[in-house]
């Protein structure tokens, strides 16, 4: 069976907004399958924004957890996702999920693995996904060196991603809360 790659997600935090943004591509080997899926997501009443790499099933799957251990910890993101990153590393189905997950709110960005990382980038800059370090590296630079904001930056560093990765397109998702 082929392998299913896909997807660049970035986020930034800037200027007192998180944005989130990622492609549509889904391929199958060498193959576009679908060019227009959404990879964002939004929970706890949009105040809490996901987005995924990887499969696409067991992202899913990952989300309800997440969204369990929001429930179980609402005002404490940092909590839940490690939660999240604890089962995800010990439950024995659990373990074989393919996927990342970059985690947003208005305080927090934290990328979740399942090798139980929990990591919250020092500059609010995070790109996961086979375009995610293009994406990174362009949106530190807009960053740094523009008067963008973080929407702004994030649509910018998806485009730029799109036009290096093949598994990466111009159909893009993207969402924007404020930070604190």
């Amino acid at each position: 069976m082929p392998k299913f790659r896909s997807t660049t997600i970035l986020t930034v935090r800037h200027k007192g907004k998180v944005a989130i943004g990622g492609d549509g591509q889904v391929t199958m080997g060498q193959t576009v399958v679908k060019g227009d899926a959404v990879k964002i997501r939004k929970l706890m009443d949009g105040k809490v924004l996901v987005g995924f790499a990887g499969a696409a099933a067991d992202a899913f799957a990952l989300m309800e957890r997440l969204e369990a251990k929001l429930k179980d910890y609402p005002a404490n993101l940092p909590r839940a996702c490690t939660e999240l990153a604890k089962d995800w590393r010990m439950d024995r189905a659990l373990r074989r999920l393919e996927a990342l997950v970059a985690v947003v709110n208005a305080k927090h960005t934290l990328l979740v693995s399942g090798t139980g990382d929990v990591i919250q980038p020092t500059d609010g800059i995070l790109g996961i996904g086979s375009g995610g370090n293009y994406a990174l590296s362009a949106a530190q630079a807009l960053a740094a060196h523009s008067e963008l904001d973080a929407e702004a930056i994030v649509r910018k560093g998806l485009e730029i991603a799109g036009n290096i990765c093949v598994y990466s397109n111009g159909n893009h998702t993207i969402e924007v809360i404020d930070a604190e």
